[in-house]
């Protein structure tokens, strides 16, 4: 993976698309670049030509990348959906693949709490002064 990442990566083009996909995941977040450098440990500088496809990021920052935003490597560097799932979260994604193959009363009890916590979302956000 590492070769053909360092071959892509050549690509100016595919930098550019990297750096905008980059760019919206942190804006997503509400970041800075200088937050986001912080969180990788790297100069805003280096953030900002990645953000512009100038640099493409050594592999140990994308995996990092990928883990700080919740997304699989191949979305970040490519732009590829995950694998047929609508779940944008991988360790989500992750979680609910294991949780398929538990008995139906552990899904039920699961999908309960899920529902408590959205129900409270929803309560918590309509009772939020405009």
């Amino acid at each position: 993976m590492a070769h053909e990442f360092i071959t892509i990566m050549q690509d100016q083009d595919l930098r550019k698309a990297f750096g905008m996909r980059l760019k919206d995941l942190r804006k997503q977040k509400g970041w800075t670049q200088k937050e986001l450098a912080n969180k990788l440990d790297i100069r805003y500088s280096h953030l900002n030509k990645y953000e512009s496809g100038m640099h493409a990021p050594p592999l140990e920052k994308l995996i990092q990348l990928a883990e700080i935003f919740d997304v699989s490597l191949d979305y970040l560097v490519m732009g590829l959906p995950m694998e047929d799932s609508p779940i944008r979260s991988e360790s989500l994604h992750k979680r609910f693949k294991t949780l398929e193959a538990f008995d139906d009363a552990d899904k039920q009890t699961v999908i309960s709490v899920i529902d408590a916590i959205i129900a409270k979302r929803q309560v918590e956000s309509a009772i939020q002064p405009v």
